[in-house]
């Protein structure tokens, strides 16, 4: 069996840092805010290249209170991509305010900048690009937009960490930068967590408030805020991963490289790599005709995948409720329909990759890649 992601396979490639990490905090006897989290948080700002890196409970809880911090809130619209999971929208729901969707554009899966002025109105406060599957966003486009109309950029980081746009950290380009640390993340903890980064000192006060209840000083409250703490035992974990993400993160490169230079098929779109935007690949995703098609049969090879994401984010639910007009959004609805993740990760066996390969260019009746 070929798993889409083996966390095991990375646990076990630095047990004894982990272990150690581990047991450091639970001697310690500080659990929440202790010295791990404070260190986690400077280790980060300087690894992003930001002033301020404020550990939250998940990444979702990350979208939420940077919304909070700009002051989005009822009557308010967000712009944000057709196309995500769906914490990008469900944040923007949570505080009151509209998500407005526009589509994602073909080649990279990130919200279509040329199609955001088109949406903005008088109630818009915000867009938050997704830098989707570990390529980044079209910023500076997106940037000029905002200055434009007087918007705050929100970046959705979740999938990105230690991507690069034009040489600079994505998370740390926005007016407020959002990290996710979920187990299959390129930096993941063994539990939930997250992150809202910025340079800007009044937004990094209000999001310290905004995770611990509201308060400056304990037990006074001056805002209502969330119980939303990174803690000690995940901060300890992540720091030491995050001595290695690059190294994972150039493993994640190459194999998405094997990958696309030896599925062979005209059927078949693999991920584009775009200049100036370094592509970390939290997932590898492809786009083809007659998906079920394929699953069944790479399935029946023992290969694991799993499609990202089956529903658009204008379909869901809680969605619907809040938009009555249905706007059509031709490549979103198409990739909904053909995307399909392959197992990637930086610890999978070379004979693992050629294993997929072959399995997929079996079904596509194509020659198999020769084992050398």
């Amino acid at each position: 069996m070929i798993p889409l992601v083996d966390l095991v396979a990375q646990y076990n490639s630095i047990k004894p840092e982990i272990d150690a990490a581990i047991q450091n905090v639970l001697t310690s006897g500080k659990f929440i805010l202790g010295p791990q989290e404070k260190a986690f948080e400077q280790e980060i700002a300087e690894y992003l290249g930001v002033k301020h890196a404020i550990g939250v409970a998940s990444g979702t809880d990350a979208l939420i209170i940077a919304l909070r911090a700009i002051g989005v809130g009822p009557n308010d619209e967000v712009i944000v991509p057709a196309y995500s999971f769906f914490a990008t929208a469900g944040a923007v729901l949570s505080v009151g305010a509209k998500p407005v969707f526009v589509d994602i554009h073909p080649d990279t899966y990130n919200i279509d900048a040329a199609l955001i002025e088109d949406v903005i109105t008088k109630q818009t406060k915000a867009i938050i690009p997704v830098h989707l599957y570990g390529l980044p966003a079209d910023m500076d486009e997106i940037l000029a937009i905002a200055q434009k109309h007087n918007l705050m950029v929100i970046e959705d980081n979740a999938q990105a960490f230690g991507a690069k746009y034009k040489g600079k950290h994505t998370g740390a380009i926005g007016d407020l930068g959002c990290l996710s640390f979920f187990p299959s993340k390129n930096l993941g903890g063994y539990g939930d967590g997250g992150m809202v980064t910025t340079n800007d000192d009044n937004l990094a006060e209000l999001v310290r408030m905004l995770r611990t209840h509201g308060w400056k000083k304990k037990y006074f409250p001056e805002i209502l805020g969330y119980n939303s703490r990174l803690d000690e035992i995940q901060a300890a974990i992540l720091r030491v991963k995050l001595k290695y993400v690059d190294q994972w993160n150039k493993a994640r490169w190459e194999i998405a490289q094997i990958y696309s230079r030896s599925i062979n098929g005209i059927e078949i779109t693999t991920p584009s790599e775009i200049i100036n935007r370094s592509h970390v690949y939290h997932l590898y995703v492809i786009c083809l005709k007659n998906r079920n098609e394929y699953i069944s049969f790479l399935k029946n090879k023992g290969i694991t995948t799993e499609i990202y994401y089956p529903q658009p984010l204008f379909l869901a639910k809680p969605c619907l409720i809040e938009n009555n007009i249905i706007r059509e959004f031709p490549i979103t609805s198409r990739v909904t329909h053909e995307s399909l993740a392959l197992p990637l990760y930086p610890e999978i066996p070379a004979n693992r990759i050629i294993d997929v390969i072959n399995a997929i260019n079996g079904c596509l009746g194509t020659k198999k890649l020769l084992i050398e």
